[in-house]
This record gives C-alpha cells, structure tokens and sequence, in this order.
C-alpha cells in the first residue's frame, strides 16, 4: 500500500463553496476599486481628492482582506477577523460622510452611499465574510 502525501481534511474544511466566493469578489473588488482609483488619481485627482484616495484605501483593503480570508481557511482567522470588523467600519464611516459631507465627494468613492454604485456589494461584503469566518470558527471548535 502506497502513502499519499495530502493535507488532513482539516485543513480543506474551510475551502468551501463560500470560502471561494468571498475569495473571487475580495479579487474583483481589488482590482475594481484599484483601478478606479489610479485612473481618478492619476486624470482628475483634485476634482475629489478625499473620495478618490477613500476607492484607494478601499483597495487596499481589499487585497488584505482576500489574503486574510485565504489564510482564515486553514485556520488563521485573527488577521481576517480585525480586517473585516475594519472594512465594516470603513464602509459605514465613508458611507455615512458621503451622505452627510456631501461636498467632501463630488465624485463617488467605492464606499459612498454605503456602495450604491455596486449594488451594495461593499457593505454586504465584509458581513459575509464574517457569517463565513463566524462558521469557520465554530466548526474548528466542533471539529477539535
């Protein structure tokens, strides 16, 4: 009988079918608010400068977020866990200022109006990222 050299199950427990939704739309939301943020920077950076560095900021988070969320799969949900209570908390900061400071946003951020533009995908985002990481971690508690 030969040995196979495979990971214990454990460890591809938490890549599931959510796991690998979140990861694609932590990739697109990268790439999306990456570059509608280097494009408005780089033609138009002073017609909104404060919403165009918050699309920035919102990338960046963004990568972080698909690298914590990766590694929360195997078991390392800390990372992950601060990085979407952030994102939550950048979301509803920037979206309430864009309703309330109107004319800090001449021109929509990723995160204005709490991500109309997106169809809300950026507040919806980071609490299913949570239900997912909430579930990751009960199921390692259950699984031990």
């Amino acid at each position: 009988m030969t040995e196979t050299t495979t990971q214990p199950e454990s460890d591809h427990a938490g890549r599931s079918g959510p796991h690998k939704v979140l990861l694609a739309f932590y990739a697109l939301f990268t790439l999306a608010a990456g570059a509608r943020a280097a494009v408005q920077l780089a033609t138009d950076a002073d017609r909104a400068p404060v919403a165009y560095t918050l699309s920035a900021v919102a990338a960046l988070t963004y990568a972080a977020g698909w690298v914590a969320i990766r590694r929360a799969s195997v078991g390392h949900t800390g990372l992950a866990s601060v990085l979407l209570w952030v994102e939550l908390g950048g979301v509803l900061t920037v979206g309430t200022l864009s309703l309330v400071q109107r004319d800090w946003f001449p021109d929509a951020s990723v995160w204005s109006d709490y991500g109309i533009g997106y169809g809300f995908v950026p507040a919806v985002l980071p609490i299913a990222g949570l239900l997912w990481l909430r579930r990751q971690k009960v199921a390692g508690v259950t699984a031990s």
